[in-house]
């Protein structure tokens, strides 16, 4: 089949309005490609508008006589064209096609293959009223007053939204930009300002410095607002200056984002041996923003709870602003200046932004103790991916939707579990470093793919090995041939132990927690990290392999921390020596692997591969854990067939569950304080108890919330709540009438956002229906509380008996509203039917499930999460029919 791409362009009419137009296909053309933008922006924020021109610098790649771009929600009231910079322009009409966002030039004469062209494109548009393009938002000053404000979000398909451009991330090109506001306003972009002209109108023309790099057009950005910056010069990099900007009244918050991002600027300047290129770092943030941030280059945009932090706030609260602002800006490289050609890739910006963001921290800031974090959501990210809904972290993406849907934690986590295993187990610290090094100094501002990373690995290791002087684990590694098979398809090895005198064989399948009666040929090249009494790393590039172990050796653990992308079964053999080993001497094996060990033993009762018998006889050893990540996990699997057996008004079950977890974490329970906690791994051991003790209605943990309360609001707010007890301090309140209206009232009043947010969290969690009804509703209309927190305002609700089907029915009702806010297929519409869905079991649930997303079409009909939702649901009816004998019988 040949490439429509790479000819002459003689394509399919589309009848757009009466009119031909001159491409048929979802991807732009090849033909034209942009050099230069020149952007002129006047927005009108009294009347929410703004006027555009934009002038287009192109190429000619290939013979042509159209040109093809995007352009959405835009009135173009003028367009003239020239060939060749000192050609004479001429006016020419515009198609468009509505359905791809696509507009179109057809020119008299056709251009030629190396042709230099100037499109120049004037139009007017409404700034959108959702959280995508050039967007308005405000926010309520000091005084009570309402401050509007535009800003931006482009990421993935939203710059042709605010001008036309080439929309798609491989067009890269350089942009000069101005924005004329009023005085009362100051204005940012990607570069810093180079001067102000103020205008007859009286209003201000601010023009900024052309970009010093090539960019795609979704990390272009611009705001118009009254913010108020701090700042500071970052010694050793070409960045002269880094600041951060709030709304003025949040301005003292926003110390330890500045010194936080200057210290990991110049972390990731050694690291990657290549500065931070633009002149100018700010961090900005946003008041009404959908995304936790966006790494728009030089301009980072941020929700004010990932950004900000109060003088009082707790490490844990510091550790999530911290991990944020990692994460952005190691995209200022991966991402930035190195970009996918495609989101199929999107796995190589946020793979390795995640990945970056924990191993900068843990180098950094070695207090914020980040491992915790990472180890669960590898975790989730293998829950994720046992499921048959899921795709491969490199997948074929042809639809809005789709591109939408690549945002989940596929892309995210699993992208960085594959390359801390490949770090961990396969390349080593040197190697690795170096490889990344290659691959962001081979792709310097431009485009690649997955090929393209796995191909500069290799280069390195294989030249690295040919070195006498330096030491490898592998010689003559190809790191392309290895890893393809953890990128090129869905899902993960399941590795089964099984012993034999001193023989040990591995056999590896793939762990699918729903069969599709379908032969899988899915093979992985698995480097199972053992550890006995010595570790060591076996390389298993088959469906299985054998190694030696003395027989005297009583157990063996797989999967060394955890630092391998795949579930490991022991046999009941195995398990059981595991089990006593664990009860003998907990310190027998690391944090990591014990909590891997109860991760891997949940996920294999949910496979039914061991009984859950077993999965209690593993957990007997709890009463002498004392550290964080076995317990979350521990309590996290709990939790969840606690609700699903809630839900399912299992009263009985309910009970003895209710009663089970009580007694095995009471010893944990009883010696948690109420007081300050400056450990961050102490503050998630707290929260994560008191949190489960207080929601089973274990009386001294709510006695101490409610007492807390009290105490706080009868101070106004001198006794302060710690950051990490707020949110289940708030939720015990707001199971009081009393203490509901009074938490609202703090909500309404509240100025610092990271403890507004766990109001909130507390509100949605009464178990008042009507109260549920109004939380919701208020949710939605985003005057009170801001649609951006709906998702969460979800995810909290259903969490409750009252509340789950409550939100059923409310999506069911509001589905349009919820995909004008929310794109379809976007994370936000993702969570929101995760949380909806994720604890029905029973078949009615799934029929109303599917009949509901089955009526609704190009409305979101085909979207993954819909068939990760089916896919659940009958996993948990599985779960149940299989289980609750069992769990009667032991509990």
């Amino acid at each position: 089949m040949t490439n429509p791409f790479n000819h002459t362009i003689h394509l399919y009419p589309i009848s757009t309005n009466g009119k031909l137009f001159p491409w048929a296909q979802f991807r732009l053309p090849q033909s034209i490609h942009p050099l230069s933008y020149d952007l002129t922006l006047t927005p009108n924020l009294d009347d929410m508008t703004f006027t555009g021109r934009t002038v287009i610098n192109m190429s000619v790649h290939h013979n042509t006589n159209c040109i093809v771009l995007h352009g959405a929600n835009l009135n173009i009231t003028k367009a003239t064209f020239k060939v060749g910079l000192e050609g004479v322009s001429s006016d020419v009409t515009v198609l468009e096609y509505k359905p791809r966002q696509q507009i179109a030039v057809k020119v008299s004469d056709d251009l030629k293959t190396g042709q230099y062209c100037v499109l120049t494109l004037h139009y007017s548009a409404n700034l959108s009223h959702t959280y995508d393009g050039f967007y308005n938002s405000s926010y309520t000053d000091k005084d009570g007053k309402k401050r509007v404000l535009a800003a931006t979000q482009f990421e993935p398909l939203s710059a042709r939204k605010a001008f036309p451009c080439f929309d798609e991330p491989a067009f890269k090109a350089t942009f000069q930009i101005q924005i004329i506001r009023k005085p009362n306003y100051m204005t940012l972009s990607n570069m810093p300002k180079a001067k102000s002209t103020t205008l007859t109108s009286g209003l201000v023309q601010d023009e900024f410095e052309k970009t010093s790099v090539k960019m795609s057009t979704y990390l272009v950005a611009f705001i118009v607002a009254d913010f108020t910056p701090i700042s500071k010069n970052v010694s050793k990099t070409l960045v002269g200056l880094v600041s951060v900007y709030s709304v003025p009244e949040k301005k003292e918050h926003t110390d330890y984002a500045l010194s936080t991002a200057s210290k990991l600027l110049e972390f990731y300047n050694n690291f990657f041996e290549i500065d931070y290129p633009l002149k100018k770092l700010d961090l900005v943030a946003i008041p009404d923003f959908l995304a936790g941030a966006m790494e728009n280059w030089g301009l980072i945009t941020f929700r004010e709870t990932s950004l900000l932090v109060g003088k009082q706030s707790s490490p844990l609260e510091k550790q999530v602003v911290a991990s944020v602002i990692a994460h952005e800006l190691a995209h200022q490289w991966f991402g930035n200046l190195v970009t996918m050609s495609w989101w199929n890739d999107l796995w190589l910006n946020e793979g390795f932004a995640t990945y970056m963001q924990y191993m900068s921290l843990q180098t950094v800031f070695p207090k914020l103790d980040i491992g915790n974090l990472f180890l669960a959501v590898r975790f989730r990210a293998l829950d994720k991916d046992a499921l048959n809904s899921s795709h491969a972290v490199s997948t074929e993406v042809n639809t809005p939707e789709q591109v939408e849907e690549m945002f989940d934690s596929v892309s995210y986590e699993k992208g960085a579990s594959i390359l801390l295993m490949l770090n961990a187990c396969l390349l080593g610290e040197q190697q690795f470093r170096k490889g990344i090094i290659q691959y962001l100094d081979q792709f310097n501002e431009s485009n690649t793919d997955t090929d393209g990373l796995w191909n500069s690995l290799t280069q390195v290791s294989m030249y690295l090995s040919s070195c006498p002087q330096v030491e490898v684990s592998t010689q003559h590694l190809n790191v392309s041939e290895m890893m393809n098979s953890w990128t090129s398809q869905k899902g993960f090895p399941l590795v089964t132990v099984s012993r034999k005198g001193d023989q040990v064989t591995l056999t590896q399948e793939h762990f699918l927690l729903t069969s599709d009666n379908t032969t899988h040929t899915s093979r992985w090249v698995t480097l199972p990290h053992t550890q006995t009494c010595c570790r060591q790393v076996f390389t298993l590039k088959t469906k299985s392999g054998t190694l030696k172990l003395p027989e005297s050796v009583k157990w063996l653990k797989l999967n060394y921390r955890n630092t391998g992308f795949y579930i490991v079964h022991y046999g009941d053999e195995g398990w059981d020596a595991l089990t006593a080993a664990l009860h003998s001497n907990v310190s027998v094996l690391t944090h990591e692997d014990r909590a891997s060990l109860i991760h891997n033993i949940f996920a294999l009762s949910r496979l039914g591969r061991v009984s859950f018998h077993q999965v209690l006889s593993l957990l007997n050893y709890m009463s002498n854990e004392t550290e964080t990540s076995p317990v979350t996990e521990a309590l996290l699997q709990l939790s969840n067939i606690y609700r699903l057996l809630d839900k399912r008004q299992e009263h009985g079950l309910v009970s003895r569950m209710k009663d089970y977890i009580l007694d095995h974490f009471r010893s944990l329970m009883d010696k948690q304080t109420w007081e300050e906690e400056e450990s961050v791994s102490k503050q998630e051991l707290r929260s994560a108890l008191l949190e489960m003790a207080c929601s089973l209605n274990e009386e001294n943990c709510t006695q101490k919330a409610k007492a807390l309360f009290k105490e706080h609001v009868k101070s106004n707010g001198t006794i302060r709540i710690p950051g990490d007890l707020q949110r289940v301090v708030f939720t015990v309140a707001a199971q009081s009438d009393e203490d509901w209206d009074t938490l609202l009232h703090m909500y309404a009043h509240a100025t610092y956002d990271a403890e507004k947010r766990k109001m909130l969290q507390g509100l949605a969690s009464t178990q008042n229906a009507r109260r549920l009804v109004w939380i919701l509703k208020a949710g939605l209309n985003g005057d009170l509380i801001q649609t951006q927190e709906l998702p969460l305002v979800i995810s909290r609700v259903c969490n409750g008996f009252t509340g789950y089907l409550f939100v059923w029915d409310f999506i069911q009702e509001n589905w349009d509203q919820l995909i004008e806010k929310f794109p379809v297929g976007s994370f936000a519409i993702q969570t929101i039917i995760k949380s909806a869905t994720s604890q029905f079991s029973t078949q009615a649930h799934l029929d109303q499930v599917q009949g509901f997303f089955s009526g609704l079409k190009e409305r979101g009909s085909q979207m993954r999460s819909v068939q990760e939702a089916l896919e659940t649901i009958r996993l948990n009816r599985r779960w149940m029919d299989q289980n609750l004998s069992t769990l009667r019988k032991w509990l």
